[in-house]
């Protein structure tokens, strides 16, 4: 099991849209939110995301594609 820390930053019209529930439903990974901001035109969200490493791989390459940005939070990964 691994562990990657990310900012995820969302467009405006990507805001209201459930991508981090999809990404719980969708793969075999766990989320969990450790800081946001959030308002109508735009927003951020440090996530980890708990699981296989090809499954986190595949999580954030569905995020990308869905049109939110995701970067890297430095010394994130965490073998457990």
């Amino acid at each position: 099991m691994s562990r990657m820390r990310v900012k995820i930053t969302f467009p405006k019209e990507k805001v209201t849209e459930p991508l981090i529930y999809m990404v719980g439903q969708n793969f075999q990974v766990v989320t969990n939110i450790r800081r946001a901001n959030i308002d109508e035109y735009a927003g951020w969200v440090i996530l980890e995301i708990d699981g296989q490493p090809t499954e986190i791989e595949r999580a954030i390459d569905w995020l990308q594609k869905k049109g939110v940005r995701v970067d890297p939070v430095e010394g994130t990964v965490v073998e457990g």
